[in-house]
């Protein structure tokens, strides 16, 4: 447990300075962090850290997939982390 949360923590920090330097990169009109970087980062444990980076930078906002999509994913797992845990300890 003490690893999951130690990968929990790293993997939404290095999500949430992801869309920081894509924002960034949006004002400065240079080349992005794709999409699908953003969504793996999301899917592999980052989207609580995507999603906080989202509202306060307001970046990808105005996308649908981007409001709905990262908190469903992260509602999944966290959903999935959190039965795991209460069926293994039972």
């Amino acid at each position: 447990m003490k690893y999951l949360r130690c990968y929990i923590i790293v993997i939404n920090i290095a999500a949430f300075f992801t869309a920081y330097s894509d924002k960034r990169r949006a004002v400065k009109h240079i080349r992005r962090v794709p999409e699908s970087t953003l969504f793996a980062l999301a899917f592999w444990g980052g989207g609580i850290g995507l999603y906080l980076s989202m509202l306060i930078f307001r970046h990808k906002t105005r996308k649908l997939k981007f409001m709905l999509g990262i908190p469903v994913i992260t509602a999944a797992e966290y959903g999935l982390i959190l039965w795991r845990i209460l069926t293994y300890n039972t």
